[in-house]
Parts: C-alpha cells; structure tokens; sequence
C-alpha cells in the first residue's frame, strides 16, 4: 500500500519572512519523538522492521508525508503515521540537529548549479520566494515556538489531502474511520498565493570554477491547463526533447552540441509555464539556441507532422500502460495534479485524451506559451554576459 497526506503547509505558508525555511525543519522533524515512541531512532526501528518505507517532501506551497509497505501491513503502518503526523513530540536536541541537517542540505545545494536556476528564475518573473542563501540566513532564526505555531496553524483535517493505493477491496470504511479517528483540528485550507508576474531580463550567476553553462529559461501563462492542454504538451514535450530522435535534444545530441537537455510542464493553481534547461558548453552554445529558436519557430508556423504526433502519442500510450505496475506509480499520477490544482482525471481515461490529440492543440498552446510576455532566462557560468544576452535573444518572439 502506498500513501501520501499533503498539507499545504510549505514555506510560503510560514508567519513571517524570518523563518521562512521553518517548513522544511517541520518536514525534517516529522518522524521524531511522538506520543509513543521517544526518539527518530525507535520510530524508524519499528516502522521499517518489515520493509516500510517512508518519507516527506517540502516545496513551496506543500509538505507531503509519503510510506509504502507489503500488504500485510497496511493498517500497522497507518498508525504509526498517525502517531507521527497527529502527535509529534517536537524538542530542543532534535530541532538542533535537523536545524543542522537543513543546513546542510541547502548548503550542499550551492554547489549544484541547477539548484541554483530555479529560485532565482521564479524571482525574476516575480514569484515572492528567497534565493538559497537568503533560506540559508532563516534556519537560525527559528525557534520551537516557531515550530509548534506553524505545525498547529497548518495540520489541520481541512487542510489536509489525501492518496491512499493499493488493495483497497472490503477496507474502505475501515480506513474511513481510522482516519477520522486522527483527531485532526478542523482549521481551514489555505489558498494557493498569488504573485502579480511579469517578464524579465536574462540573469547570468557568475561562477569562476563553471566552465560549461548551465540554463533555465521559462515562459508562463496566466492560467491553469485542462487535462487535455496538459496531455498535449506532454506530446509537445515528447516531439521536441524526448528521445534521441526528437527535434531539439535529438538534433543536439548528432551534432555533438549537448549531452543533456530538457523540457517540463508545470501547471498551477494561478498559471502554466512551459520550462526548458540543461548544460552546454560555451562554444556550442550559440549553435544550441539556433536550433531552439528554428524549432520553436516552425511551431509558430504551425509546422507540425501528423506522423509527429502519432508517434508521441504511441509513446504516451505506452508509458501509460507501464504506469501503473505499483501502487507508488497509480500514486504518484493522481499526486501529480490532485494536491497542486485539487482535480484529476482517473487513469482509466486517460488512452482516451491522448487519442483526442490533434496538431492544431499543440501547436496553439505552443503559440500561447512563446508570445507571452512572462518570461525568463537564467544561467550559471563563468561566461560574459554578452553571450547570455544574445541567447537569450533567440527566445523572444513576443512579436511574432
């Protein structure tokens, strides 16, 4: 069985900027001292001593408690986690040493450059989030108190969502009622923040020890994708990056310009962006974003292969039958977009929207994206920023 409880409870959620990073010790905190067993080290013991697994995630707007563990198990593991998600027992020595290990993880990410895009690309676009150092200076300045507040104000039963998977056959009420059983304050759910976004100029975080560049570069909309727009740039997604014989990363990749690049889709609450990154090195950058911009181009121009389509589409249709071979997998889906939007479409339906495809849906969301005057680009290297300029500008057709 596979579970995942998700509060919206992140950073963005914290009380006051000072403490920003307070989610994440929460998140670190979540399998310490609870009601029933004193330590980190006697709840894992017991919790894995069949092969359970469990873990927690921190983002902006989300902390998730994950577990998967035999069948066997299923009602053993539920209430271990409701010690540790209802009945935390937060101290002074474990808040110490996860202040520690917080630390060090953020630390450990300044030297991984594309942890590095990423915030300061949201906030060039206007997203109201701190670059790593800035999390890096909160984590000192959080304190139990700070702990227990943002705990009490956020894992409430109201602001909690929930995937259960697995065999479920005959078990339903009873997991029914052993949730409502948690205890739960009732609380509220909190909306997802707003930012007022707007376009940006290309940043370059210089590094002397980068001898390649490592990019970013995004465009957004303001608005959220319906199932169907998802699955389109999915296939969008699939056509330009996807394999090796794709038309940006494949043609990269004979070249000799690239060994790895990429494209994702992310839809929120408020907006979509449409994101691209990887690594190049210096002299092959110039030609890389050429092929970017031609590609992108013809997309513009409506240039999309029937045969293009068909074979993305023979992909999704494939991944999708490989999808479901665990429970974490038939998790994993419905997580993908029930905590981030609080819709989902069921599995089942899904060979059905990637059949509906046509070219024209994915060569208007293409147009949508790359006209929108939201955009970003942001890269780490030890190069001049003249170079980052004129890439840069090969990603601007707002007038087209």
């Amino acid at each position: 069985m596979s579970t995942k409880f998700q509060f919206r409870a992140g950073m963005r959620y914290a009380k006051r900027p000072e403490v920003y990073e307070i989610a994440h010790v929460v998140e670190h905190l979540a399998f310490g001292a609870n009601a029933k067993y004193s330590s980190e080290q006697a709840f894992e013991a017991d919790f894995t001593k069949n092969g359970a697994y469990h873990n927690a995630w921190t983002s902006d707007y989300s902390v998730c408690y994950e577990s998967e563990c035999a069948d066997f198990e299923w009602d053993r593991i539920l209430e271990l986690q409701r010690y540790s998600i209802t009945q935390p027992r937060f101290n002074e020595d474990e808040l110490r040493s996860e202040k520690g290990n917080v630390r060090a993880e953020l630390t450990g990410y300044l030297n991984d450059y594309s942890r590095l895009l990423w915030p300061r690309l949201q906030q060039q676009v206007g997203e109201n989030v701190p670059d790593l150092q800035e999390r890096l200076r909160t984590i000192s300045n959080i304190e139990l108190k700070d702990i227990r507040e943002h705990y009490r104000r956020t894992h409430t039963a109201h602001n909690l969502r929930f995937i259960i998977a697995g065999n479920l056959r005959h078990r339903k009420h009873k997991l029914i009622r052993a949730l409502n059983a948690w205890g739960l304050k009732p609380g509220e759910r909190f909306a997802i923040p707003y930012d007022e976004l707007h376009g940006a100029n290309p940043v370059l975080i210089r590094r002397k020890d980068a001898t390649n560049i490592t990019f970013a570069f995004s465009w957004l909309i303001p608005r959220q994708l319906s199932p169907t727009e998802v699955y389109a740039m999915s296939c969008l997604n699939h056509i330009l990056n996807g394999t090796m014989n794709s038309r940006i990363f494949g043609q990269a990749r004979k070249r000799g310009l690239v060994y790895g690049m990429g494209s994702d889709l992310s839809n929120g609450w408020h907006n979509a962006s449409w994101d691209f990154d990887g690594e190049v090195n210096a002299e092959s950058a110039t030609e890389l974003f050429q092929l970017i911009h031609q590609e992108l181009q013809k997309l513009l121009a409506g240039h999309l292969r029937e045969q293009d389509l068909a074979a993305a589409k023979s992909y999704a249709t494939g991944r999708y039958q490989m999808g479901a071979q665990t429970v974490n997998q038939i998790s994993d889906y419905y997580a993908d977009t029930y905590f981030t939007t609080g819709n989902f479409v069921k599995y089942h339906r899904v060979p059905a929207l990637i059949r509906a495809l046509e070219p024209a849906d994915l060569i208007a969301l293409a147009r949508e994206f790359l006209t929108s005057d939201l955009h970003a680009f942001v890269a780490v290297s030890s190069v001049e920023k003249a170079l980052i300029n004129s890439l840069a500008a090969e990603l601007d057709f707002t007038a087209a």
